[in-house]
């Protein structure tokens, strides 16, 4: 279900939320799973990038990307923690409606000129 995330305005957590629903598991399991099979692909990435920066990196940059990295994996962890109580008792159907709206203003925006593909 990850490698659905390379066609174009899917995402990974998305898809493997959705194949997890599919394949019967609660959404909240799914929803556990998903964020759980995101931590190699994240872990690497970030690594990758902290390795490509380095030599473009002083001290003081050192100290930004080490609070941003913190404070964006506080907020995360706040964001999983809400989402999966959210999933308790609730659908995905909210998440449903928006990708169908954001999609169709979209497809609207480029119809009508004013944005570019």
């Amino acid at each position: 279900a990850q490698s659905l995330a390379l066609i174009p305005g899917s995402s990974r957590s998305g898809t493997t939320l959705t194949a997890g629903i599919f394949l019967g598991f609660k959404r909240e399991t799914a929803a556990r799973f998903s964020f759980l099979l995101s931590v190699p692909a994240i872990l690497g990435s970030g690594l990758l990038q902290l390795y490509e920066a380095l030599e473009y990196i002083d001290s003081s940059g050192i100290i930004t990307l080490t609070v941003a990295t913190i404070a964006s994996a506080i907020s995360g962890y706040l964001t999983i923690g809400f989402l999966l109580k959210f999933l308790k008792s609730n659908s995905t159907i909210v998440f449903v409606i928006y990708r169908i709206a954001i999609g169709a203003a979209i497809i609207f925006m480029v119809y009508n000129g004013l944005i570019n593909p």
